[in-house]
């Protein structure tokens, strides 16, 4: 393999770039927020799959591709179907018109697309939190109370 100024060359003479592929680190991001739902560390993904958490970490990074047999194997670790890992893909992926082409200016507080907040510690452990509660009652007053918490800053 022969590296050139950011471009690889394989076996086969095909140059290709050394950045991860969108659709890599799309199927990574999923399997790392399912990780993180499920409240299992990179570590124990890796043990159940014969695998390093080094390499559970470039498959979330979109470093290392998965092959087919590998997703089916993870999919069935983690309780989903291999179509999960695609979900969304098309909207993770950049638009053929962006802002800069189109001279749009980005929207002013902007906390991120429905993606990016999903994927966000935070947002993980809060929905981790709010399903331990076991009564339904203070459950529904939780989310009810961060839900008027929220339409008050929409007025300001």
């Amino acid at each position: 393999m022969t590296i050139g100024a950011m471009k690889i060359i394989d076996q086969k003479g095909e140059k290709r770039s050394d950045s991860p592929d969108p659709v890599d680190i799309h199927v990574g991001g999923r399997l790392k927020l399912r990780r993180n739902l499920l409240g299992m560390s990179q570590e124990q993904l890796g043990k159940a799959t014969g695998l390093t958490f080094q390499q559970i970490q470039k498959y979330e990074r979109g470093t290392n591709r998965m092959g087919a047999s590998r997703l089916f194997q993870i999919g069935r670790l983690l309780n989903v179907p291999v179509s999960y890992f695609f979900e969304e893909l098309m909207s993770g992926m950049p638009p053929n018109i962006g802002f800069a082409e189109n001279g749009q200016e980005p929207l002013e507080g902007n906390i991120g697309s429905d993606n990016e907040i999903l994927h966000r510690r935070e947002t993980l452990e809060l929905i981790r939190a709010y399903y331990r509660i076991t009564d339904p009652k203070q459950r529904r007053t939780v989310y009810n109370l961060i839900k008027s918490m929220a339409d008050d800053k929409v007025g300001e």
